[in-house]
């Protein structure tokens, strides 16, 4: 019920107050599986919960909402777990994994913090860590047009934003040996992934990536939402 009812604020929300377009919907598969997405501003939770939420999907939240009247009650109600930036948080991490295995999905920013220039900023390794626990895939999602939402609001405008989901994908396993640079590797190709989706303005570190510009050449991620 509570769910349910905070799907129902968050759509009624985004409906009232901004404009949005989503795109591959289809392409996202029956749980378990790990969503993972750039992280711009404070609706791409929202815009993301609003689209393809429900119990079956949770995710992280940063500890300085836990206590928050508002954010925190709502995070809660969407089973968020709070956890401490910048820090390797291995209760975190065992629920995250015991999430996907007990056959539920979660969602995760790799970039950790939000962009401060909108553009992708190196991932961490964490959600590469998952995949290989778990062996569910990935699912990539590029969120734009969700930071900033009050200079549109301040104009009497509607801020567009746009959701794009990619085919989801599996990565390769860890070797027993190298196991650092694997995870590098796996986390690189989730956000170069996450990259293809996006406009070039918003692929920040990852634009002139050489993976990047295969899935571009191969036709990864052709957008046809608005800009």
């Amino acid at each position: 019920m509570i769910v349910k009812l905070l799907l129902a604020f968050f759509r009624s929300g985004l409906w009232l107050l901004t404009r949005t377009q989503v795109e591959g919907v289809e392409n996202v598969p029956d749980p378990p599986y790990i969503l993972a997405t750039n992280h711009l501003g404070t609706l791409d939770v929202p815009f993301i919960y609003a689209t393809i939420g429900g119990p079956h999907l949770v995710g992280w939240a940063a500890e300085k909402y836990e206590h928050s009247l508002i954010r925190g009650t709502i995070l809660r109600a969407g089973g968020a777990v709070f956890i401490q930036r910048g820090k390797v948080d291995r209760r975190a991490l065992d629920f995250a994994v015991e999430t996907l295995k007990s056959g539920k999905s979660f969602g995760m920013a790799p970039e950790g913090t939000r962009s401060p220039g909108h553009s992708l900023i190196r991932g961490k390794t964490g959600v590469a860590y998952l995949a290989s626990e778990s062996g569910v895939p990935v699912v990539p999602v590029a969120l734009t047009g969700t930071h900033r939402p009050y200079d549109h609001w301040l104009r009497l405008r509607r801020p567009l934003m746009t959701a794009h989901y990619g085919p989801p994908f599996h990565l390769p396993s860890l070797p027993d040996e190298g196991r650092g640079a694997a995870l590098r590797q796996n986390t690189d190709e989730i956000m170069c992934h996450i990259a293809a989706l996006l406009p070039p303005e918003y692929r920040g570190v990852y634009a002139e990536h050489p993976r990047t510009l295969e899935l571009l050449e191969q036709g990864y991620g052709k957008r046809t939402l608005e800009e």
